[in-house]
Formats: C-alpha cells, sequence, structure tokens
C-alpha cells in the first residue's frame, strides 16, 4: 500500500490552505471560494485537456515557493499552474492582475456581438458575468467586428459562431463523450471558427452536453431557443430512470406554470456539471429532449440558486412570512377596516364593521 504524499501549503490573497501535491493554483483556490476564485471561461474540470486558452484565469506568484522564494517574472494560468510548498499567490489583492483581466475581457469582446437582450445565454452567460466584473466601459476596436450566418448543426442544436469565444469545451464533449467527433476548430487566427467537417450533422447520444458546456450563447438549444426568459422559469431538480448507458439520469428541469421549458444537466457553483458517485453527471439526448413533461420526472425540490443571479428573482426557497402584528395590537380589527373611508367619503356603498 503507498504512502499517502504529503500536503503542500500555498496562501492565496492572504489565506493560508493544505492542498494534495499537483492541485492547480484555480482548483486550489476554489476551495477557499469567493472573489479569491480566479474566474476561468475555457477551464472545464470535468473535460480533461481543457483550459489554458482564455487566459481570464491569470494570476501572480509572489513567490515561487520555500526552496526557491522568488517571484514568476510574468503572470501565469491558474488553470494550467500547479501549487508548490510555500507558494504565494494574489489574485484580487493584485493591480496587475486586474489592469491584466481587463485586458483580456476587452480581446474577448473585440468580436463578441452585443446583442444580450435577445440572446438566449442571457442570465446565465459567463462571458455577461465577467464583462461585468472585470470588464471596462467602452471597447478601443474600431473596425468591423467579425460575423458568420447561423447553422444547425443537428436536429437539436443551432451554432451562432459569431458569438463564440473559441474555449474549445464543445470539441473536447465530442472527444470524450461521444464515439466520433465529426466538428472542430477550422482555419488559424482571426479566421477560425468551430464548425462541422463538410455540414455533417452532430447526432450522436450526448452532443446536447455541448450547450451546458457553453460558456457563452454560442450553442443554443432550438427546442428551447426564444421560448422563455430563464428568469421567469422555476429550476427544479428531478431525476427519471434513464437505460442510455452513461446518462445518470439527474437533471433540472425549467418550469413556468407546469410547462417544462427545457432540462438541462445539473450545475455546481462554478457552472460546471455536478459529480454523482465520483463521475460526471453527463445526460442523454433522450433525458435532455424527448421528455418534456413534468409527469415523466420525479421532482426533488427547487433547485439552490445562487442569491446573485438574476435567476434567483422570484425563485424563493425556505422562505418564512412574518407573522401580522397589526390585528393583536388593534383588537382583531383587519389592516383594511383601519384605513376604511368609505363611510366619510361616501364613494361606495357603506361596510358595516363588526
Amino acid at each position: 500500500m503507498s504512502e499517502q504524499k504529503p500536503l503542500v501549503k500555498v496562501t492565496i490573497d492572504n489565506i493560508t490552505i493544505d492542498v494534495a501535491p499537483g492541485t492547480t493554483i484555480l482548483n486550489a483556490a476554489r476551495t477557499i471560494g469567493g472573489d479569491v476564485t480566479p474566474p476561468a471561461m475555457c477551464y472545464y474540470s470535468k473535460l480533461e485537456g481543457s483550459g489554458g486558452k482564455c487566459r481570464t484565469c491569470l494570476v501572480e506568484v509572489a513567490a515561487g515557493s520555500t526552496a526557491d522564494p522568488r517571484p514568476m517574472p510574468k503572470l501565469v494560468a491558474s488553470c494550467r499552474t500547479t501549487v508548490m510548498d510555500g507558494m504565494v499567490v494574489k489574485n484580487c489583492t493584485s493591480e496587475r492582475v486586474k489592469d491584466a483581466r481587463n485586458g483580456v475581457v476587452e480581446f474577448l469582446l473585440m468580436n463578441h456581438p452585443l446583442d444580450c437582450p435577445i440572446c438566449d445565454q442571457a442570465g446565465e452567460c459567463h462571458l455577461q458575468d465577467l464583462g461585468y466584473q472585470h470588464g471596462k466601459e467602452g471597447t478601443r476596436f474600431e473596425f468591423a467586428r467579425r460575423t458568420f450566418e447561423k447553422i444547425d448543426i443537428g436536429p437539436y442544436i443551432q451554432l451562432h459562431m459569431t458569438r463564440c469565444i473559441l474555449c474549445y469545451r464543445c470539441t473536447y464533449v465530442a472527444d470524450q463523450l461521444t464515439p466520433k467527433r465529426v466538428h472542430g476548430i477550422l482555419q488559424r487566427g482571426d479566421h477560425a471558427e468551430i464548425s462541422t467537417y463538410i455540414a455533417r450533422a452532430i447526432d450522436n447520444d450526448f452532443s446536447g452536453n455541448m450547450i451546458d458546456v457553453c460558456p457563452v450563447g454560442a450553442l443554443t438549444d432550438k427546442t428551447f431557443r426564444f421560448k422563455n426568459r430563464v428568469w421567469f422559469t422555476k429550476p427544479v431538480d428531478a431525476h427519471r430512470d434513464c437505460t442510455t448507458p452513461g446518462c445518470c439520469g439527474k437533471t433540472t428541469l425549467w418550469l413556468r406554470g407546469e410547462e417544462v421549458y427545457r432540462v438541462t444537466s445539473r450545475k455546481d457553483e462554478w457552472g460546471e456539471v455536478q459529480s454523482f458517485d465520483g463521475k460526471p453527471g453527463w445526460i442523454c439526448n433522450s433525458c435532455r429532449f424527448d421528455h418534456k413533461k413534468a409527469t415523466d420526472w420525479v421532482i426533488e425540490g427547487p433547485t439552490v440558486i445562487s442569491r446573485h443571479s438574476v435567476i434567483s428573482q422570484g425563485h424563493y426557497v425556505g422562505m418564512v412570512k412574518p407573522a401580522e402584528t397589526i390585528e393583536k395590537v388593534m383588537d382583531g380589527r383587519t389592516p383594511k377596516l383601519l384605513m376604511d373611508i368609505h363611510s366619510v367619503s361616501e364613494v361606495n356603498t357603506k361596510q358595516e364593521v363588526k
């Protein structure tokens, strides 16, 4: 039986924690949470090889390790840099990081269309949150933005390449969840785009997971497109006994009244698919697109939503209504009768007070 490796000590924004060797700075910061955690647009812990593309998770390493306390001369991508014992990292406490992150956001928004009011991803868009938290008021880009025609890459998914930030997440999903990938990155540089090979359709059983991992509105659900806003719907956790191999059957139903508008995989606080029994909770297309009735599911209860999210409006969990005290103070008289002026104004029929 192999001996367990000793934990390494790392300090992030003046908070010291112990993590396992080989842990990245980003995952170490996620154990702390809050503003200490750098944002990430391309990294996805459930997808092998992801990260290192968007550079939004840049941090400053003020001390490399106890053995070599020299600072790293350049900012590093926290999703690709592993911690060392005695490492000191600055994220939200570094002015260099804030300035660099503003520049990265400006680059990401350089060709991104300002169509949030009509985008289905509005309200749950990671780029929207990133732009609000780390973006600037305006842009210095004075040239025409690149545009692409919308294309259908399958019976359920529409690709709006104009919004894509080339995070590569969807290609990793296709590589790791499906037997054969038929789409990828074409061209190079500012001509790079995601597309299918010779207009082939994506029709595998887990293609819908590409919608869940997309951080922007580039890949949208055609069955939900333009039907509702996410903040008007009520997310609830549900499950069913799915027979598709690899599908966990645990989902989030987005309801308005009794109607199911869409079905998605369950997300954690980082916007990634939740894990169940140590495995990512991917769902199949049958659960996602073919079961749009509440009676098809066993509803467990309301989904926990961050109170900072716009989706949380009108979505109250565990709310306790305060007791009415006026009747006790006014000898049982209701508040309406306290304001009864009908007998004086004679506008309406006089009401008898018992």
